[in-house]
């Protein structure tokens, strides 16, 4: 681990010795890009907060997730990677034909004859970092975006050790509306927002709402009680639809950039104003890549790539007198190391908990001793992205080697020069690939379906209920929206073949 500015190994011997259980507010920006914030030399201008904070934390440079939305989130829940328990896969691609193929699968269908989707989230027996840490006494709360299954009571964040909920279950929803615009396999838009397991009716644009529940929940804690606020944005993911402010100057895209940062700093402001800034571990950190290499320089790939471009995401850590302020790390870390880094922090306990691949960071952050990770799995086969692993300063894709330390911007495969390297990884993959569970024991033999397939809100119980003013403004959003697609044609994108994808639009 190398730091760009030095420190007192006394002082920090000393803050790991005297620190306190923290409260812990997780912010996790949904594909933002690597160069976006100023702080990554993107524009300072859209920035403000992010880049405050950062001036405030350890900036991490190889903290690495997953190369899409529902992966990440699952292994950050879990402490595991995400083909453990087939979150590699998001609960729509089961909706998805392209990516069925993938799996040799067809599109359900229901007695009647009606396609839909087979059921997939997080299995209910998983122990989650919520329950972890709510099993040590702290008031857990979600307010965001959850994407580990948006049908079930069990896979949803009520029945994954959350005491209170707010925001929409499934991938991406309307920022104004609160609709999922083209919820497969069916094009039409399902409503997607909710408060502990109820839908709720209201007017504004999520970033802003998000923002205005974390505060709130913030300003009613006790000091007496440690608290885990996890605000998983959807920003600034798609559809970019109507935003608020600044679309006068600015496209859209960095309006909704720019809208994020004023929700991030009003967060951690609200930290600082009712005194929790000393005994509070904020991180800011992102969920993949952005959609275009552009957004992702130095790296090369995007979203749904295991390229770094894909993967390495921006992530900040403030704690004062804890953690070094105002410092870099090289210490490589991936999102899976957060459950058992908070359950060493909050003194909880990962018994209970399957197998886990994350590892307790707690002293490289409060210690800055060297990272413990010398390997990140990132695909395994029976992915629908390339089976990819790094080890060391080297990362096998496929059949393509890089020395992402040599060559960060992957520019040139090494793969002939080490046949012996690109076997021991492959041989290394293979072991991993074996540990994938059966499918079926994850979504069921028969799988069940999503009965009706076109709901009108998510949450089974939620969409049995559904009051006459949901009914209304759904029904208006889907008299807007196409009524049939041409054959091949999707409102999505298509699954990825190779190493690359290529996104069109604000990529929903």
């Amino acid at each position: 681990m190398t730091f760009l500015t030095t420190y007192s190994p006394f002082l920090s011997v000393c803050r790991a010795q005297s620190a306190p259980r923290p409260n812990i507010v997780l912010m996790l920006s949904d594909d933002m890009g690597w160069a976006d914030p100023g702080f990554h030399g993107g524009d300072a201008s859209l920035t403000p907060n992010m880049d405050r904070l950062a001036g405030e934390s350890l900036r991490m440079t190889q903290f690495y997730a997953h190369s899409v939305c529902a992966p990440t989130r699952a292994a950050l829940m879990t402490g595991r990677y995400a083909f453990r328990n087939w979150m590699d896969w998001r609960s729509e691609d089961f909706g998805k034909p392209s990516y069925l193929n993938k799996l040799g699968m067809k599109l359900a269908q229901n007695k009647r004859g009606e396609p839909t989707r087979m059921l997939h989230g997080l299995p209910g027996e998983e122990r989650t970092i919520a329950e972890v840490l709510q099993d040590a006494g702290y008031f857990t709360a979600l307010v965001g975006k959850w994407h580990l299954g948006e049908w079930l009571h069990e896979q949803l964040p009520r029945g994954q050790g959350f005491d209170h909920q707010y925001g929409h279950y499934g991938w991406g929803i309307d920022y104004n509306n609160y609709t999922i615009p083209h919820n497969s396999p069916a094009t039409f838009a399902v409503y997607d927002w909710h408060r502990n397991g109820k839908p709720v009716d209201e007017q504004g644009y999520s970033t802003d709402l998000f923002a205005n529940e974390a505060v709130r929940l913030i300003s009613e804690q006790d000091a007496d009680r440690p608290f885990f606020l996890y605000v998983p944005f959807n920003a600034i993911h798609g559809p970019l639809e109507d935003i608020p402010r600044y679309t006068d100057t600015l496209d859209k895209r960095s309006a909704a950039l720019k809208c994020l940062d004023e929700a991030v700093g009003r967060i951690v402001n609200t930290i600082d104003q009712y005194g929790f800034s000393e005994n509070t571990l904020v991180i800011f950190a992102n969920d993949n890549g952005g959609l275009t290499e552009e957004v992702n320089r130095p790296y090369r790939g995007t979203k749904n790539t295991t390229f770094e471009g894909g993967v390495r995401v921006p992530c900040l850590m403030r704690w004062p007198n804890q953690i070094a302020a105002g410092e870099t790390s090289t210490a490589m870390m991936h999102v899976v190391d957060l459950l058992p880094t908070f359950a060493s922090l909050s003194g909880g306990s990962t018994e209970g908990c399957a197998t886990l691949d994350g590892m307790d960071f707690s002293d490289v952050l409060l210690k800055q001793t060297p990272s413990p990770r010398d390997e990140i799995v990132f695909e395994v086969s029976g992915s629908v992205r390339l089976p990819t692993i790094r080890s060391g300063r080297y990362k096998l894709m496929g059949e393509q080697l890089y020395d992402v330390i040599a060559d960060p911007g992957e520019s040139t495969d090494v793969a002939k020069q080490h046949p012996d390297r690109v076997a021991k990884l492959k041989q290394r993959l293979d072991e991993f690939s074996k540990q994938r569970p059966p499918l079926s024991k994850i979504i069921g033999d028969p799988p069940i379906l999503m009965d009706p397939p076109q709901p009108y809100v998510y949450g089974q119980s939620e969409n049995a209920n559904a009051p006459e003013w949901l009914k209304r403004r759904v029904d208006a959003v889907r008299a807007t929206q196409p009524q049939s697609w041409p054959a091949g044609k999707t409102p999505w994108p298509q699954a990825p073949t190779g190493a690359t994808i290529i996104y069109e639009g604000d990529g929903r």
